[in-house]
């Protein structure tokens, strides 16, 4: 009897038809989870009610603001004003930035309610176990859970796009206003659906991490603006300024002096000063810096007598001077005069979107590294089935 020798084949190599199959079934393993948990936030009625209260809230407040606008122009219009005083061009550009400021609010409140016990609430209830012994991987789990957070958070941004799109017919904005203060809300309540997420694999009890990610976006939101307070204090330096010579006939009857003009004249003298360029990456980190920097508001050209922007514009302004240090706001700093509006020559919020994201991601990371099987250690009681 002869036994012949098998040579083995040539090696299989991955097709791009492999490489398609494996993308396709990767996402499809992500849009089964978003499916599942879409179905169990819809079947609830609480989501349905905090969906009508918060369309009413959104009407309320427009209406009030619209309100308070005419109010304030009544009295406006019984004051002497200057000739060439700018003019209100309507009460759109009030309520687009009331509306925003609040559903950002909203964003930030509600966003951790929705995301922090996605998976641990599932561990507790003795349902994660389910899905980690079937087929779907841990990238899997973390990216649906992600997904159905974020989307069930967007259902809420939709419902205020109305009353965004109501202000810009109000005048005084474009469309761009609108679409870009969308995506930016969309993006910074995909940064918290993230942390949520990313801490709710980390954590092993539910409310332990709905209180860490609270905390969380308190640091964001709070504590950039206090760590930029305090260590501004530690950036004092000098910069070379003269004196301003302002104009008398500017501050007659009826004018409004916050920012007359003048001209800089006398020697150079070392002057002390806050570096504060050199700290306002912290504020960089703040979500309502990031999108009211964002937005790209009209140059406001001649405006060195009266302005007055909105809470919003008012954020980015900060940020940027903030960003310009002494040299683009010191009155006279190198004996220039220092324009009363900044304009958006290096964005801030590039910076802070990237640190957000860098956040996110690690902690998204740590979520996957926890969701593993077999686990090699579980926390003390830790319910798995």
């Amino acid at each position: 009897m002869s036994m012949e020798k098998t040579l083995p084949g040539p090696a299989q190599v991955p097709g791009p038809a492999d490489g398609r199959a494996a993308v396709a079934g990767y996402i499809g393993g992500i849009r089964d989870v978003v499916v599942l948990e879409m179905k169990q936030r819809l079947r609830s009625r609480g989501w349905y009610i905090m969906l009508g209260i918060w369309l009413v809230v959104i009407a309320l407040v427009t209406a009030l603001t619209w309100a308070g606008w005419n109010a304030s122009m009544e009295v406006r219009n019984s004051m002497p004003v200057p000739d060439g005083t700018p003019q209100p061009t309507g009460p759109g550009s009030a309520i687009f930035e009331v509306v925003l400021a609040f559903v950002l609010l909203f964003a930030l409140l509600v966003a951790p309610a929705l995301s922090a016990n996605a998976v641990n609430g599932d561990r507790a209830g003795g349902t994660l176990a389910i899905l980690q012994v079937t087929l779907l991987t841990p990238g899997q789990i973390l990216w649906g859970k992600f997904c159905a957070a974020w989307l069930a958070a967007i259902a809420f941004l939709a419902a205020s796009a109305p009353f965004l799109v109501f202000a810009v017919l109000l005048g005084g904005l474009t469309p761009g206003h609108v679409l870009v203060s969308l995506l930016m809300l969309a993006v910074e309540v995909a940064v918290i659906c993230g942390i949520g997420v990313g801490i709710s694999a980390l954590a092993g009890r539910p409310l332990f991490s709905i209180v860490v990610t609270y905390l969380t976006v308190a640091a964001l939101v709070v504590g950039s603006l206090i760590a930029f307070g305090l260590g501004v204090q530690l950036t004092q330096g000098t910069v070379m300024a003269n004196q301003p010579r302002y104009s008398a006939a500017e501050y007659g009857p009826g004018t409004y002096p916050g920012s007359p003009e003048y001209v800089c004249e006398g020697p150079l003298v070392e002057q002390d000063v806050l570096r504060t360029e050199r700290v306002a990456w912290l504020l960089a980190l703040n979500p309502y810096v990031v999108v009211a920097d964002a937005i790209p508001y009209p140059e406001r050209q001649g405006l060195q007598y009266y302005y007055s922007g909105g809470m919003i514009e008012n954020i980015s302004q900060g940020a940027r001077a903030a960003l310009a240090g002494p040299e683009g706001t010191y009155t006279c700093a190198n004996g220039q005069v220092q324009p009363q509006y900044l304009e958006q020559a290096t964005p801030l919020w590039p910076l802070g979107l990237a640190l957000q994201l860098g956040l996110t991601g690690l902690l998204l990371w740590l979520g996957w590294r926890a969701l593993r099987t077999p686990a090699g250690r579980l926390a003390l009681g830790t319910r798995i089935a």
